[in-house]
């Protein structure tokens, strides 16, 4: 049977097996949380690597969520002050920054372009050392669907656009020509592998429950939260699924409660809101800021 959602699995790539760490850092900027958030009271968050609901916690009750016992225990370590580890998506990242020289792509050359804080001169800088046909060629192939089913489970690709390679390119150079490298954490985790994220003042305001997101909300009294950081929940999930969160989210909801919701998806036509821009990490085809009640 197929579960409405791929992440019940704990794993990337296969539904056999055991549960695994899947993300040892996040790849999001919990500054577009804490903004949303701002004034609120009682957070919802999923737990992930810890980083969101840590950065929460200096000014909210968070609640951190993952269905995944693996990667619960190690944002309950990261909560007490624990190390950073490598998971499942660091690794395939360390795969692809395997292939970064072959594409021209020299650490002294990376170091020079992360030390701009001009972004004028990061855009010229990308378009001329970076953005080569080499690296082109080989960042779509290495992005192309046989490669990408290597590595992650059907459901974890369904969502993405076909091409997904040139997609990604074209984000990665709205990124540079938004965000400073000198001051962007995410940009040197990215490109090096190093991160500079600065360790967050360990906080015990989190409540860890282990727990299908839907199912939990589902459980909680009519309006118990302002805010809810989903991360990106939906992405590998069953429409019916999808449905199923997004009303426990409303049925959970206080008034003018704010959900973000992030996908590595194209935004569709006519999408408005979006905030993918504003997240220094680079990444995201989508960040849904909004009222809880109007998912």
């Amino acid at each position: 049977m197929t579960p409405e959602t791929a992440w019940r699995t704990g794993r990337l790539h296969s539904s056999k097996g055991p549960q695994r760490l899947l993300f040892g850092r996040m790849y999001e900027d919990a500054e577009i949380e804490r903004a949303a958030f701002a004034g609120r009271g009682r957070i919802f968050c999923i737990a992930s690597a810890g980083s969101t609901a840590l950065a929460l916690a200096t000014e909210h009750e968070v609640v951190a969520c993952d269905i995944n016992p693996v990667q619960l225990e190690y944002a309950k370590r990261a909560a007490a002050g624990g190390a950073a580890e490598t998971g499942d998506a660091e690794r395939a990242m360390q795969f692809a920054r395997f292939f970064m020289p072959l594409m021209g792509w020299r650490k002294a050359l990376l170091s020079d372009f992360l030390s701009l804080d001009d972004l004028d001169a990061q855009s010229e800088f990308w378009k001329r050392h970076l953005d080569t046909r080499r690296f082109r060629a080989a960042f779509d192939a290495l992005l192309s669907r046989p490669i990408l089913r290597a590595a992650y489970a059907a459901p974890f690709l369904s969502f993405l656009p076909e091409k997904f390679g040139p997609v990604l390119r074209k984000r990665l150079a709205r990124g540079f020509a938004r965000h400073k490298n000198a001051s962007n954490p995410f940009a040197r985790s990215l490109l090096l592998g190093e991160s500079k994220l600065a360790n967050p003042r360990v906080n015990q305001n989190i409540q860890f429950v282990l727990a299908d997101a839907a199912s939990w909300l589902e459980s909680c009294p009519e309006g118990s939260f302002e805010g809810f950081a989903l991360s990106n929940i939906l992405d590998g999930a069953a429409p019916s699924y999808r449905e199923r969160l997004l009303r426990a989210v409303r049925r959970a909801a206080g008034d003018n409660a704010v959900a973000v919701l992030r996908s590595f998806a194209e935004p569709p036509a006519g999408f408005a809101g979006n905030r993918a821009e504003s997240d220094r990490s680079l990444l995201w085809g989508i960040v849904d800021v909004r009222n809880a009640g109007a998912f």
